[in-house]
């Protein structure tokens, strides 16, 4: 699905245009359509409780009501073993699925939240037997 960058990605502010594309049911692509780029993110929902307020200059910027469907992706940052990789807590993706707009959201005062969370601290410790 593509979507519309309705606020620039840090350190990618010439992008404009993402298409999102699904992996599997706890990962996507994010792709740029007029650069060069491409993100990993990973469905936090199934990793943690995870919850945060989307500022109301945003909420605005995507149109974003009470009906609004919504999906919420975090940036992973894949290593190999996949235990060794990083989730960025911080910096959501949000995606206003109704008019197929996007922005990045900085979740601000939560220490709950980590900028490069291991993925190993979610990750099920299997019982060796």
């Amino acid at each position: 699905m593509q979507f519309e960058l309705k606020l620039p990605i840090l350190g990618f502010e010439s992008a404009t245009s993402m298409e999102l594309t699904k992996i599997d049911d706890v990962f996507m692509r994010l792709e740029s359509s007029n650069q060069d780029f491409s993100f990993t993110l990973i469905n936090p929902f199934v990793l943690r409780d995870y919850s945060f307020d989307i500022p109301s200059s945003l909420q605005a910027l995507l149109a974003i009501n009470n009906e609004s469907n919504l999906l919420i992706y975090n940036l992973i940052i894949l290593t190999s073993p996949i235990e060794n990789s990083s989730i960025n807590f911080v910096a959501p993706f949000v995606f206003n699925t109704d008019n197929q707009t996007m922005a990045q959201v900085i979740i601000d005062n939560r220490p709950d939240f980590a900028i490069t969370e291991p993925i190993s601290n979610y990750l099920k410790e299997s019982n060796h037997e």
